[in-house]
């Protein structure tokens, strides 16, 4: 697949995430997560695990939402061992950029929030380099209100009680999976392929809530964040800083959702020279390392996973 090339201030507008939603009744501005880190990440102690510095390239990394702001920490971590790499990454809901790469988008690494994105960029496009993939960290779905917000919501159990509810649609691997834990607690029907079910379907279970369907995850936590709707589903890891701002009403058990695995691979680029593409593989391992682990494990993901 030839790739189309991709100009560096469309692949950073990518991550405006507020413009995902599309409640018609929310008439809300794009808010941005300024909350300082409370603790220093001290990966010191762990040698990154790179190749010997590289020349001058530039490698795009198309990443979950979910991942802004551990993985931009990752990166400076990396570009201490590989200054002249510069690592451009491009944040959305995981079947967002899975379509913009089948779309010719030019993309070095694929880092998704779920299995499927990946096995769909494996099997059905290959275009995942043999050898690259690799299951990176897990995840947990939580229900989430504002500070102050009196909710009667205590967690999926009575999600209908919400005045309103942000929910990622089900190609977005959180809305997946809370569509998942709906179905399992018995609320909504099973059906084969539960990113298939509509928003409207899981309104009508919930007893016709009003329901702002966003585009991925970070949309549903500026939402909830700001006010605009009662209560949301996002990741455990997307409410890391913002202890002022969001309660965590339920964390949902694996029981519920299944594993919430990340993987990484690099992406055939057609039009990536050999050091570009060298740049792209050193990228992926370094992801892996110890030094990217305690970077992860401290903005609540857990990295004790299979690979």
């Amino acid at each position: 697949m030839k790739k189309k090339v991709i100009s560096l201030m469309l692949v950073a507008a990518m991550g405006l995430s507020l413009a995902a939603c599309g409640n018609k009744n929310t008439d809300q501005g794009a808010a941005t997560d300024t909350s300082a880190k409370t603790e220093q990440t001290d990966a010191s102690e762990a040698a990154p695990e790179t190749a010997d510095q590289l020349d001058s390239t530039t490698i795009t990394v198309f990443a979950a939402a979910s991942l802004e702001n551990a993985l931009n920490e990752v990166i400076e971590k990396y570009n201490e061992s590989q200054p002249n790499v510069t690592v451009v990454p491009s944040y959305d809901s995981s079947g967002t950029l899975l379509a913009q790469i089948e779309e010719g988008a030019a993309c070095d690494v694929f880092f998704s929030a779920a299995q499927k994105q990946m096995d769909t960029l494996q099997n059905d496009d290959q275009l995942v380099v043999d050898g690259t993939r690799h299951n990176v960290v897990n995840n947990q779905v939580v229900v989430i209100t504002y500070k102050g917000s009196g909710t009667a919501v205590t967690g999926l159990e009575n999600l209908k009680d919400a005045k309103s509810i942000a929910l990622a649609d089900g190609s977005v691997p959180v809305g997946k999976y809370t569509r998942q834990a709906l179905v399992n607690a018995g609320i909504l029907d099973a059906v084969d392929d539960v990113s298939t079910i509509p928003t409207d379907v899981v309104s009508q279970a919930l007893g016709g809530v009003e329901i702002n369907e966003c585009g991925n995850v970070s949309a549903v936590k500026t939402q909830v964040a700001e006010g605009s709707n009662e209560v949301g589903t996002v990741y455990y890891s997307d409410t890391y800083g913002l202890g002022d701002k969001l309660e965590i009403l339920q964390v949902v058990s694996y029981d519920l959702t299944g594993n919430v695995i990340y993987p990484i691979a690099q992406v055939q680029n057609d039009e990536a020279d050999e050091l570009e593409q060298k740049a792209a593989l050193d990228f992926v391992n370094f992801v892996k390392s110890d030094a990217a682990k305690t970077i992860f494990d401290s903005y609540y993901f857990d990295t004790n996973v299979e690979d």
